[in-house]
């Protein structure tokens, strides 16, 4: 496959730019997905919408499976288009929706008969099992027609191109905002399905992507191919030695995430409560970041199969030095507006004090926070998939719990506040320095060029 993105010869910075904007409004999709289904499901009242939350956790952890297998399947095809190996990069997209599919399927085998006893354990309430029974097993049966655009789309992205993906999310978007009400509802000729038609609604949009990212394959990029029984076990083992360590670090963040809540539970509700509408300001501000190193993945692998080390170490330091100057300057925006943004959101007074103190503290430290990510994408695309997710744990579990918690005790909320800016702080100046000192660019690339004689 010819550079047809120009990954291998033009400009880093129009090659950043070129992958990173179409990502961003595709990563809008799916918030406004998210936010589509959360506001029309609220409309059928709060046992719906608490029905609905106990399930993210166990969608998540589904969804895990998918997100590492992307993460490997996106590396590893990369590499090999960056050799110049695009028929064995057509089989192993193969190969790789077909391991994704299967294991999903297991997991939707176990969670669809484990339906109650799971969310009993979880914590739900009799009254809701009945409504996440509605919602869970439309899910359960649906989901491995998300499980192959996602799979898809994260092999579109390793040739270089953006815009379809994007393009697919946004369809998928458009089509549950237009049938989530129809569905939920009831409009003629549609019934009136409750929480089931959120589901119902969902799964057709995946279906929509489906369609749209196999003719994409097929058609645009040509990267399917009949499988290869002689390479099917060595790249499932090739994609899950990147993957299944990506999965676990995605995994990390719900985890880490429980934790800090039942730090911020001590400190009260407004605390929690506090938190919680940050978070909704701070998934905005770091999409363009998520961008950036969702982007930077197929650039450093199809360059480092192409065994140009110079390109790679100049895509990932230019890309943490955008990380640090762009949250700067979002940073500097927010601060005169964290007042109107704090009122925004809550109408009570401790709240409004404890989001705006979020925003004066956090903010400034997501640049370093996006050093850390930067390093995370860049290692698993060098197919480091264990030194990735040492960074991932690290960042939470060695710089910013312990920091919150720190902050917590000395000063209550506005202390785990600061602490978890000081941790994302410690953690990004820690992974500067990595990635200046111990990465070995020319090193990388040679070992691609022995794997590639083998």
């Amino acid at each position: 496959m010819l550079d047809k993105h120009g990954l291998l010869t033009q400009p880093i910075s129009d090659v950043l730019r070129k992958l990173t904007t179409p990502m961003v409004f595709g990563m809008v999709a799916i918030l406004l997905f998210n936010l589509v289904d959360t506001f029309f499901i609220s409309l059928l009242g709060t046992d719906a919408l608490a029905a609905v939350s106990f399930t993210f956790p166990v969608t998540f952890a589904v969804n895990c499976i998918t997100m590492g297998i992307g993460v490997g399947l996106s590396a590893s095809i990369g590499h090999l288009l960056g050799e110049g190996h695009s028929k064995h990069a057509a089989e192993l997209t193969t190969h790789g929706i077909i391991l994704a599919i299967s294991l999903i399927l297991i997991a939707c085998v176990l969670g669809f008969f484990t339906i109650d006893p799971l969310f009993t354990l979880l914590g739900a309430e009799d009254k809701l099992l009945p409504l996440i029974d509605e919602y869970m097993s439309i899910w359960y049966l649906t989901i491995p027609l998300l499980v192959i655009p996602m799979s898809s789309n994260s092999a579109i992205r390793a040739t270089g191109d953006t815009k379809t993906p994007a393009k697919i999310m946004m369809l998928a978007g458009l089509i549950n905002g237009i049938l989530d009400p129809l569905l939920i509802f009831g409009y003629d000729p549609f019934p009136e399905l409750g929480i089931q038609g959120a589901a119902i609604a969902s799964a057709i949009s995946w279906l929509g992507a489906l369609i749209a990212s196999f003719y994409v394959l097929t058609h645009k990029v040509k990267l399917l191919a009949l499988p290869n029984k002689n390479t099917l076990i060595s790249d499932w083992k090739q994609i899950l030695t990147i993957g299944s360590p990506a999965a676990l670090s995605n995994a990390l963040n719900p985890i880490s995430g429980a934790i800090l809540m039942m730090m911020l539970a001590s400190q009260g509700t407004v605390a929690v409560a506090s938190y919680g509408a940050a978070q909704r300001v701070e998934s905005l501000m770091l999409l363009v970041i998520m961008a950036l190193t969702s982007s930077l993945s197929p650039l450093v692998a199809q360059n480092l199969g192409a065994k140009q080390p110079e390109r790679v170490k100049e895509a990932i330091f230019l890309a943490i030095k955008f990380s640090v100057a762009f949250q700067l300057f979002l940073y500097i925006l927010i601060v005169p507006l964290s007042i109107p943004i704090s009122h925004l959101f809550s109408q009570d007074d401790a709240v409004q004090h404890g989001l705006w103190m979020y925003l004066i503290c956090v903010p400034f430290s997501y640049g370093f926070q996006g050093i850390v990510m930067v390093l995370v994408s860049s290692l698993n695309a060098m197919k480091k998939p264990l030194y990735s997710f040492s960074w991932s744990f690290m960042r939470l579990f060695v710089f910013t719990l312990p920091t919150a918690w720190i902050g917590s005790q000395i000063y209550g909320m506005e202390g785990l506040f600061i602490g978890i800016a000081m941790g994302n702080v410690m953690g990004g100046i820690s992974a500067f320095w990595y990635a200046r000192t111990r990465i070995r660019f020319e090193d990388a690339a040679l070992e691609e060029r022995g794997k590639a004689k083998s």
